[in-house]
């Protein structure tokens, strides 16, 4: 009978280390995604910022214009969320660009685990300069006048977003969402 509950407490107590790891590891995993996910929507709230100066897109649209305080806060936030505190917040190379979170489950009566995590922000976009509409001759000067005329802007061409053209014309614009500019993902 003794060597049963013996088995009985190992069995019950391998079960409570898996389920806390476990708990780790779903943290960690929330947590870099929250930090690669706030980046993606900075990314795009700065890309909005210059929409109209395609020269300017090119650190927005790969995936680098992002503050990385602001990603891990998010981070911290989703870790808090699950139980466990963000123990580390890295952003990882510039060939591949995301965050590599470690986490620290808050104990209780299962104990504490520690587990990490990586999330990766893929761009989904190309822009061609190449694709901006010829410009035409001029029109004949008009009489002069007292007020200077404005040039109005015509479409940007030339972006494309997995596999979809967009046209951005800055009188009725038709922009992708974050959703289409990068895919967020944990990485193998």
């Amino acid at each position: 009978m003794a060597g049963l509950l013996f088995l009985a407490f190992a069995y019950f107590a391998v079960g409570q280390a898996a389920v806390t790891r476990n708990s780790a590891q779903t943290a960690a995993d929330a947590a870099a995604l929250a930090a690669a996910q706030d980046a993606r929507e900075q990314l795009r709230e700065g890309w909005l910022g210059v929409i109209l100066d395609p020269d300017l897109w090119d650190g927005f649209l790969e995936g680098e214009e992002y503050v990385h305080t602001d990603a891990c806060g998010s981070a911290a936030d989703f870790a808090s969320r699950n139980a466990a505190a963000l123990t580390g917040c890295d952003p990882l190379s510039l060939a591949d660009n995301g965050f590599r979170v470690t986490v620290l489950t808050t104990g209780g009566e299962t104990g504490s685990a520690r587990a990490s995590a990586e999330a990766v922000i893929e761009p989904r976009c190309t822009f061609d300069e190449r694709d901006q509409p010829p410009t035409s001759e001029p029109p004949p000067t008009p009489p002069p006048t007292d007020e200077p005329e404005e040039e109005e802007p015509g479409p940007i061409l030339g972006l494309e977003c997995h596999g979809e053209r967009w046209e951005i014309d800055p009188e009725d614009p038709r922009l992708p969402s974050a959703t289409d500019l990068f895919t967020v993902r944990l990485s193998e």
